[in-house]
C-alpha cells in the first residue's frame, strides 16, 4: 500500500514539475515577443481591445473597474484609464505582503514593492467590484490565464464575484495552457482579432 501511494505521489510530483516548467517555458517566449512588438503596434492593439470593452454591457453598467497601470511589455492601459477615470471609479492594484488591494486611481503614482506603478494614497477601496480587466503573460481558449507566478490575482479572485475580463495581444492566445485548480479563469477573454467567452 505505502508502495502504491509512493508512486502516486511521485507521478503527481513529477506532473507538478513537468507543469511549473511549461509555465516558465511560456513566460520567457511571451517575453521576448513583447519586447519585439513595437509601441505604435502595442497602442493600436489596445485601441481595437479597448473599443470592445467600451461596447460591453458588463462595461457599461460598471460603476467601479479595476485596471492596472501597464509596463512597456503589457497591453497599453494609461490612455483608457485616463479616459474613464472621471466617469467611473478606476482602481489600481496595490501588492501588500503577498496580496493585492484595491486603491483608487488619482494622478500622484508611486513605485510599488515590486516596481509597478499604484496610486500613492493610504486608503484601500472598501466598496463593491463590478469588473476586473486583468493582464496575464498568456491565456487560452478555455479561459485560463497564466501570470507572473506569484499569484495575487489569484488569490486576489477567489473572494471576488465581478465580471473578469482577460486582455492580450494575439499572440498571448493559446488553444491551451496549463493550469491547476489555483489558476482562476476568466469570463471574457479579448484580443485585437477574437474575443473568448
Amino acid at each position: 500500500m505505502n508502495t502504491i501511494i509512493s508512486r502516486i505521489f511521485t507521478i503527481f510530483s513529477f506532473m507538478s514539475k513537468q507543469m511549473v516548467e511549461r509555465k516558465n517555458t511560456i513566460r520567457r517566449e511571451m517575453q521576448l515577443l513583447s519586447i519585439k512588438k513595437s509601441m505604435e503596434d502595442k497602442k493600436k492593439d489596445a485601441d481595437i481591445i479597448f473599443t470592445k470593452i467600451e461596447s460591453l454591457e458588463p462595461f457599461k453598467k460598471a460603476n467601479t473597474i479595476l485596471l492596472y497601470w501597464s509596463t512597456k511589455n503589457e497591453m497599453p492601459t494609461h490612455d483608457f484609464v485616463e479616459k474613464w477615470k472621471d466617469e467611473k471609479i478606476i482602481l489600481l492594484p496595490s501588492v501588500v505582503g503577498n496580496d493585492i488591494v484595491l486603491k483608487r486611481y488619482t494622478k500622484n503614482l508611486m513605485q510599488g514593492s515590486l516596481g509597478i506603478w499604484e496610486p500613492d494614497t493610504e486608503l484601500n477601496f472598501e466598496g463593491v467590484l463590478d469588473l476586473a480587466i486583468i493582464p496575464g503573460v498568456a491565456f487560452d481558449r478555455n479561459r485560463n490565464r497564466l501570470g507572473r507566478g506569484r499569484g495575487y490575482y489569484d488569490r486576489f479572485l477567489t473572494n471576488s464575484i465581478c465580471v473578469r475580463i482577460g486582455i492580450c495581444f494575439d499572440f498571448q492566445l493559446f488553444d491551451d495552457i496549463p493550469a491547476n485548480k489555483n489558476d482562476k479563469r476568466m469570463d471574457l477573454i479579448i484580443s485585437p482579432n477574437e474575443n473568448v467567452s
